[in-house]
């Protein structure tokens, strides 16, 4: 196992965050866009909702990097403490995901949600030392 401080550990953590926060805004601005299912489905039935779900390359998109984080997960949890890599990973995937909803999907973050991507950030502080 490599030790906490070893920046390849911190690195792989990085790439599970980004990869994580990209498929997240990927998979919700999809989402945003196909629209509301119900209303698909009444005009389409449920082969045109598909479609329209696996036709939408913002998806797919999303879908891939959801994956490849997986795998980036799994590959740092063979080289560090579980105990490290998957805290540290969901909890900065939380604070990427705040900004991300913030500035790139343009949704409204209130304080309370600031505050709490400021106290997992002192979680992973503690959990690295």
């Amino acid at each position: 196992m490599k030790h906490v401080a070893d920046p390849s550990v911190w690195l792989m953590i990085g790439t599970i965050v980004v990869l994580a926060t990209a498929g997240d805004v990927s998979l919700a601005g999809a989402m945003r866009h196909i629209g509301d299912f119900d209303d698909i489905r009444a005009r389409s039935g449920l082969r045109g909702a598909i479609r329209a779900v696996l036709g939408n390359l913002r998806f797919l998109f999303g879908v891939l990097c959801m994956a490849l984080s997986f795998f980036a997960l799994l590959f740092a949890l063979s080289w560090a403490d579980v105990s490290l890599v998957a805290p540290a990973s969901a909890a900065l995937t939380f604070v990427t995901n705040a900004f991300a909803a913030k500035w790139i999907l343009k949704e409204n973050v209130d304080r309370r949600r600031w505050f709490a991507a400021v106290c997992v950030c002192l979680g992973v502080l503690l959990i690295s030392r």
